[in-house]
């Protein structure tokens, strides 16, 4: 008997989704009496009794509290031993601690944590930044929010306009200029945004990713500073560049006298330098953060020679005074002992290699079970990064993928496999393959993955 379909999501029945949901909901919570007692107990000193906000959107009843991590694993106060592909997403894409920065950390803290001055690891941490991802006039942040935020007044700076360029669904961290999306052919605040006062259209403009057309449009105004990017979208569901579409940008942006910024926070996971080094693209200004130093916080933003040149005829003219750029525990010793640990021995050829081989492996098993099930779904890798989207591909642009999210079926789904001992992260359906993922990690997802969709199909 067929199913009618108002009453399927993705191709789901929405009783059994309901169903299983619960079911899963049910057996979390009821497997983890310690952790419920150890929040119970903390409750009342966290707003929303969580250090983070975000950290309440994980799908589960009540967040998993970890005691340790190490590789690719977590393990919760429970006991329960988890594969994690989400490895903080992306935070710890080469692993939990990796073994060369946790010497340096140790050997790092013997001599200090801060102090406003450079060391001569920094001095070597800039050499393989420029050997890493090409050669670039490097700034140090804390986060890759800060270092977009950096490289936009940068921008603003030297071609003396006001808006920022980006595209509808972007993520470029907490940038209150990026925080737009298209409505009616118009840029507007997000919706949802906290205490938010100003009009964001006077700083900003949005069009769909994959639409040279519109840039163009947006571009010929003369406003746009600059363009800011991700190669890939990839926080919503993921979305590829169309054939010709980085090309068309380099193209548009100089054709218009903007500057092309390119974050890689994510991307970097397209293999060794980032997808900007994988496919040849030249960025104006260059961002990546996250995994960049194994795991301590740390962005970086550099900018080429050209426009380092236009800056410093700029700063030649400013007045003395605050910035705007920078932030005191920025460029600390610790940063650049474990920057300098990650780029030499961590980011290898080699690690990048296995990364490649795994995400692979997890691809095609994972499309193989939807293609067994029939479900109207598809997936998308980046290098180590993988994606099941509850939607038939590939997506072109943020509107696209806006409606391809499905966050009822994706929560049952995550707390589903966690069930299984898989963490996927909690946004998306986002999968990372480290350095030291197995085989055997990879395989029970698929199978795990596999035992779900054989009950909702």
């Amino acid at each position: 008997m067929s199913v009618p379909s108002d009453s399927l999501v993705a191709g789901v029945d929405l009783a059994c989704l309901s169903s299983l949901a619960a079911r899963e909901a049910k057996r979390f919570a009821a497997a983890r009496p310690k952790t419920r007692a150890a929040l119970e107990a903390g409750a009342g000193a966290y707003l929303g009794d969580v250090p983070m906000h975000w950290m309440r959107d994980w799908p589960m009843p009540f967040p998993m509290l970890v005691k340790r991590a190490e590789g690719a694993r977590l393990t919760d106060i429970d006991g329960f031993r988890i594969d994690d592909f989400c490895l903080g997403d992306t935070g710890s894409m080469f692993g939990h601690s990796p073994a060369p920065v946790a010497r340096a950390i140790r050997r790092q803290a013997r001599r200090g944590l801060t102090y406003m001055l450079p060391t001569e690891a920094a001095l070597e941490a800039g050499a393989l930044l420029n050997r890493r991802f090409g050669t670039y006039r490097w700034q140090i942040a804390t986060t890759a929010t800060d270092a977009n935020r950096f490289a936009l007044r940068v921008a603003r700076a030297v071609t003396g306009r006001p808006k920022v360029l980006v595209f509808n669904g972007c993520y470029h961290g907490t940038v209150d200029d990026t925080m737009v999306e298209l409505h009616d052919g118009h840029t507007r605040a997000r919706q949802g945004l906290v205490g938010q006062v100003e009009d964001l259209s006077l700083v900003a403009e949005v069009v769909e990713f994959n639409d040279l057309s519109a840039v163009e449009v947006a571009l010929a105004k003369g406003d746009i500073a600059a363009i800011l990017t991700e190669p890939v979208m990839t926080n919503s569901c993921m979305v590829l560049p169309q054939a010709g579409f980085h090309d068309g940008l380099r193209t548009l942006s100089r054709r218009y006298g903007a500057l092309l910024i390119i974050d890689e926070t994510h991307t970097i996971s397209s293999g060794l330098g980032g997808y900007s080094r994988v496919h040849s693209l030249s960025p104006d200004l260059f961002v990546v953060g996250k995994c960049v130093a194994g795991g301590m916080p740390t962005a970086v933003w550099g900018m080429t020679d050209e426009v380092a040149a236009r800056f410093a005829e700029y700063d030649a003219r400013r007045p003395s005074g605050h910035s705007g750029m920078g932030t005191t525990l920025s460029a600390n010793p610790m940063q650049f002992a474990c920057l300098k640990a990650n780029l030499a021995e961590v980011m290898t050829p080699e690690a990048y290699a296995h990364m490649e081989k795994g995400a692979e492996r997890l691809s095609a098993g994972l499309r193989r079970v939807i293609e067994a099930h029939g479900a109207p779904w598809h997936v998308v890798r980046v290098g180590a990064r993988v994606e099941f989207i509850c939607a038939p591909g590939p997506l072109k642009n943020g509107a696209e993928a806006a409606s391809a999210h499905q966050p009822a079926l994706e929560a049952a789904i995550h707390t589903a496999l966690l069930n299984r001992g898989s963490l996927i992260a909690p946004f998306h359906n986002m999968m990372l393959v480290s350095p030291v993922t197995r085989k055997r990690q990879i395989d029970r997802l698929i199978a795990a993955f596999d035992e779900i969709l054989t009950e909702l199909f």
